[in-house]
């Protein structure tokens, strides 16, 4: 196996997460789209709306995380919330997830962030060991989702 790389994607490279962004829709029940997939994707990068960290393993794509802003006025902040994070079914158990969001959490720290908060359905029992495990903290739950803090301080 080769080693895995994880890069922060610049607008241009949009193409190495397509296919992955699709598959993570489908993961939560959505109609595979990749004409929609790609025009997301394409936005969110062409005007600066998100930041996606891609895990590379020489050959390709097989992971990737992207992080939305979430501005405070009251703290005149702003934080980082981890909207989507997803590994191809092959690569899956080998720390690639972990590796995503701890980088992740290290760009939010750069910039001055205090926390980055992310959520997941409240079955989805393998997401929430890994997030507890890195040291998140479960918030209480909605109906179908818990909501998760890592704080940066």
């Amino acid at each position: 196996m080769m080693p895995i790389e994880i890069k922060k994607i610049q607008p241009h490279e949009w193409q190495l997460v397509i296919n992955l962004f699709d598959q993570y829709r489908v993961f939560y029940k959505k109609e595979s789209d990749i004409a929609l997939a790609e025009r997301f994707i394409r936005e969110r990068l062409d005007n600066n709306e998100s930041v996606i960290y891609v895990a590379m393993n020489g050959e390709g794509a097989v992971g990737f995380t992207q992080l939305y802003p979430k501005y405070s006025s009251g703290r005149a902040e702003k934080n980082w919330i981890l909207n989507d994070l997803f590994v191809d079914a092959d690569y899956r158990k080998q720390g690639i997830g972990e590796k995503l969001i701890k980088q992740a959490a290290d760009f939010a720290k750069a910039n001055g962030s205090r926390f980055i908060q992310l959520e997941t359905a409240v079955d989805n029992y393998t997401a929430q060991s890994l997030y507890e495990g890195i040291g998140f903290i479960k918030q209480p739950p909605d109906e179908e989702f818990y909501l998760y803090k890592l704080s940066l301080s």
